[in-house]
């Protein structure tokens, strides 16, 4: 099995620097065209089913990757999101101000972070892993692509290179960042990691945020 990670394309408050989690923000004109190269990359790379978070900013970006790709698009809710809780719609600057104790804790230890009415990377981790279990099953040595968010993506992928959650701030995920890893002798093999060459062009693509 190929299992393409794929981040969603930009939105205005990726650019802003304000916490995301279950809001529904739109992609801006940035992360359309993103998600657009990132469609042409795609190409001729046999992708036989497209899977997303519910939320729009996945959904816009895995619709524009299905229209190239001519594979079918199934909205997942184990890929939404995390709750970010009573942090939703804070700047970084807010969050510090109001949360700062917690946002220290967030920068220096992650795994131990539970946000205030919201969840944590555990949780995420307990819903997308046997998630993409079920896929493998599924799929077989097919290639199939997973669009989701940039906190679900680095759990994810710390569990796929077996690191613990404490790893989470050693991987990084741009908009429309781009992974692959491959179901191989019964272990996942990484091929690339956070992987935007196809936004060169763009002046202001691929926000780690």
């Amino acid at each position: 099995m190929e299992l393409f990670l794929i981040r969603h394309g930009r939105t205005r408050w990726n650019q802003e620097k304000v916490f995301r989690g279950r809001a529904d923000v739109p992609l801006d004109e940035v992360g359309r065209r993103e998600a657009e190269l990132l469609a042409q990359r795609l190409k001729g790379k046999g992708i036989r089913a497209i899977y997303c978070s519910p939320l729009s900013r996945a959904r816009e970006t895995a619709q524009i990757l299905s229209r190239a790709l001519e594979a079918p698009v199934t909205v997942s809710p184990e890929l939404v999101d995390l709750d970010f809780g009573r942090w939703q719609g804070l700047s970084v600057r807010e969050v510090e101000g109001r949360f700062g104790e917690l946002y220290r804790k967030w920068l220096k230890s992650p795994h131990e972070v539970v946000f205030p009415e919201g969840e944590s990377l555990r949780d995420v981790q307990r819903r997308v892993v046997p998630f993409v279990e079920g896929l493998k099953q599924r799929h077989g040595k097919e290639a199939v692509a997973l669009v989701s968010h940039r906190v679900v993506l680095k759990v994810l992928i710390c569990w796929l290179l077996g690191l613990d959650l404490d790893g989470f701030w050693r991987v990084e995920q741009g908009t429309s960042a781009l992974n692959l890893f491959q179901w191989k002798d019964n272990t996942w093999v990484v091929k690339f990691l956070n992987d935007t060459c196809h936004l060169n062009s763009l002046k202001e693509g691929g926000v780690e945020f």
